[in-house]
């Protein structure tokens, strides 16, 4: 498997994790001292202030939503580690897009360790709306 392949395997783990409310899942993904920055702007800074928030906010979040990471750009810091922008949207079941959720832009910086890639520093951005010209 290529290192953007195990990259964007990270990432669909991510939103298997979010879809089906697995914090734990969610928390295996990063490392011990891995730094997030929520959407909102709240520093978590390792993997049990991560895993606190996220139990507060996942339970019963994703309910009647699908949401969808894309992997839509890898750059390769060092060969063990990349930054990774993600392309992040929730869908009903049916598959419509859920556009009062808005669409999220996270930068994950990944490392590779042990063979495996992990969250290191990340930080998840709401895209602003459109300004009309």
């Amino acid at each position: 498997m290529t290192e953007i392949a195990d990259i964007e395997q990270v990432v669909a783990k991510v939103a298997h994790a979010q879809r089906h409310e697995l914090v734990d899942e969610f928390v295996a993904l990063f490392r011990e001292d891995a730094v997030w920055t929520t959407g909102a702007g709240k520093l978590l800074i390792g993997r049990d202030e991560i895993a606190a928030f996220t139990r507060e906010v996942l339970t019963g979040a994703m309910k009647g939503l699908i949401p969808s990471y894309e992997v839509v750009h890898v750059l390769f810091i060092r060969p063990d580690v990349a930054a990774v922008k993600v392309r992040q949207r929730y869908f009903t079941p049916d598959g419509e897009l859920v556009a009062e959720m808005g669409e999220g832009s996270p930068l994950y910086v990944m490392a590779r360790e042990d063979g495996r890639w992990l969250l290191t520093a990340n930080q998840n951005t709401l895209v602003a709306a459109a300004v009309p010209s």
